[in-house]
């Protein structure tokens, strides 16, 4: 019996709509999921987040395992009761920024030994720790299964090691969750570009079993074309019955795409990050505030996403913001984008159930593809 029932409420081609149920929480798919990097979605507070319909955060294991440390977390009551956030929480492993950001000095078949790129100091994570880290440190309700995320690009060969170590790592990684009632625990599908490489590590994870998948290994310098080359056939080789996450991703184009290809969750930096830059995402695509042209613009930035920041503010006003390096520009342009990715796949949902979703493929396409 698996702990999150996943019911798929209507599908069009292979895009599909439902609710993963969860003890904290009913999670609407397509569905993104705001980066709470260090137990805060940057520039939000928790509320905003709430407002904008999010179902679900994504803390970051790497991050909070180096700072406040996950013995500590647990004794302040774990990230929900931290951050004040009382709905479902997705961690990652800790294992892409232990691949990107620190300074790795040992990667065996047991553990990765890493550099904070903080002090400098020296960690060891290992599948072990990392579940134990998730699920009984930060008391995540989905924890992923420690892998290695190859860089790109990568001949076969090197591909195939990664995937072949995170599959014995996912088997770790499951044996140490073991069988819980109100935690999942996802597996994680590697091979870059390669479709056997896919097929075989979704044959491994399946063989393992898990409450979801999840594809990894993309979104790392491939491109919007030749991510959605692998998205032609790499969620088809898991699962149908249970969710499937692509990992950071991603611009809203990818994430319309990804969904037309049969894809449920997605997680990414990019609309705060964004925010904080002076970009906003629009239904017509991207926006630059800083750009001259928006000096006198007394219209908002789009009233078609429900927000006060999209809604209250001329881009006059949010121009001068971000010009003037105000907080409260990257506040409200990052609560604003946050927004329109809540918007986004609640039409994408919308349109899944009403069988109009091509139909608002082709429109979006014709909006973003330059984007």
């Amino acid at each position: 019996m698996l702990p999150f029932p996943f019911q798929i409420n209507a599908t069009e081609g292979r895009a599909r709509t439902g609710v993963l149920k969860t003890t904290r929480g009913d999670i609407r798919t397509p569905a993104f999921m705001p980066v709470g990097t260090a137990a805060t979605v940057k520039a939000m507070t928790v509320d905003q987040v709430k407002q904008t319909g999010a179902d679900i955060l994504l803390g970051n294991t790497y991050h909070l395992m180096l700072r406040p440390g996950p013995e500590r977390m647990e004794r302040l009551g774990g990230l929900h009761n931290f951050m004040r956030w009382d709905k479902p929480i997705l961690t990652d492993s800790g294992g892409f920024q232990v691949m990107s950001l620190s300074g790795i000095s040992k990667l065996t078949e047991e553990a990765v030994t890493f550099s904070s790129h903080i002090d400098g100091s020296k960690h060891v994570l290992t599948p072990e720790r990392s579940i134990q880290i998730q699920a009984d440190r930060l008391g995540s309700d989905i924890v992923m299964q420690l892998d290695e995320c190859v860089a790109w690009p990568a001949e076969e060969k090197r591909a195939r090691q990664g995937m072949e170590l995170s599959a014995r790592w996912a088997l770790r990684s499951k044996n140490a969750f073991g069988t819980r009632d109100t935690q999942a625990l996802f597996g994680i599908q590697q091979g870059s570009t390669y479709e056997n490489l896919r097929r075989e590590s979704s044959e491994r994870l399946q063989e393992i079993g898990f409450d979801g998948y999840a594809l990894g290994g993309l979104a790392v310098g491939e491109g919007h074309e030749a991510m959605c080359e692998v998205l032609d056939f790499a969620p088809e080789f898991l699962p149908k019955d249970r969710p499937r996450y692509l990992m950071g991703v991603g611009k809203p184009i990818d994430l319309v795409e990804a969904v037309y290809r049969g894809v449920d969750m997605f997680d990414c930096v990019l609309p705060t990050r964004a925010g904080r830059h002076g970009q906003a995402w629009t239904w017509d695509g991207p926006i630059n505030l800083k750009n001259a042209r928006f000096a006198e613009d007394q219209d908002p930035l789009d009233m078609g996403v429900i927000c006060p920041a999209s809604n209250d503010y001329s881009k006059a006003y949010l121009h001068h913001l971000i010009r003037a390096d105000e907080i409260l520009g990257k506040v409200l342009l990052s609560w604003h984008n946050i927004a329109f990715f809540q918007a986004l796949t609640a039409a994408m949902r919308e349109a899944i159930s009403e069988g109009r979703f091509e139909q608002f493929r082709r429109d979006f396409r014709a909006r973003h593809i330059k984007a």
